[in-house]
């Protein structure tokens, strides 16, 4: 294991330091990502283990139903508005970040594309990575 993934919100309240590699590395092009990032896609690392998440600060939650039709709990900086994280009610172990919350975003490797039905042809992905219509089984 290299050097721990470290990242939090705009303001600085919430910080998180994730001593695993991400599982998982994606573009996220469903309606919730799109509405939640102001464009066309979200993107996001997945790690194995909510365990080894050191969290700081007061986050707020939101949940709401995917396209997959789990539930995702959406957590964000109260002070800034930044969203920061997500847990699934179906994957409770996982946890989730948004690329642009790490604080070395060049990090940040995407593997795949996923709801590659709800991209928006103003916001194409990058054609190097392999597009999918909803979220594989993980």
């Amino acid at each position: 294991m290299g050097q721990p993934y470290t990242g939090g919100c705009a303001c600085g309240a919430i910080r998180y330091e994730i001593s695993d590699e991400p599982i998982f590395s994606n573009h996220c092009q469903c309606r919730d990502c799109q509405r939640k990032s102001g464009t066309g896609h979200g993107s996001y690392l997945t790690f194995p283990s909510r365990e080894r998440v050191t969290l700081q600060g007061e986050a707020r939650q939101w949940d709401v139903v995917a396209d997959s039709g789990q539930v995702k709990h959406q957590a964000f900086c109260p002070t800034c508005g930044t969203p920061v994280y997500l847990t699934f009610a179906a994957s409770p172990v996982m946890f989730t970040v948004h690329a642009g919350s790490l604080d070395d975003p060049s990090r940040y490797k995407p593997q795949l594309v996923t709801y590659g039905v709800r991209g928006l042809p103003w916001d194409p992905p990058d054609p190097a990575l392999p597009v999918v219509d909803k979220m594989p089984p993980m």
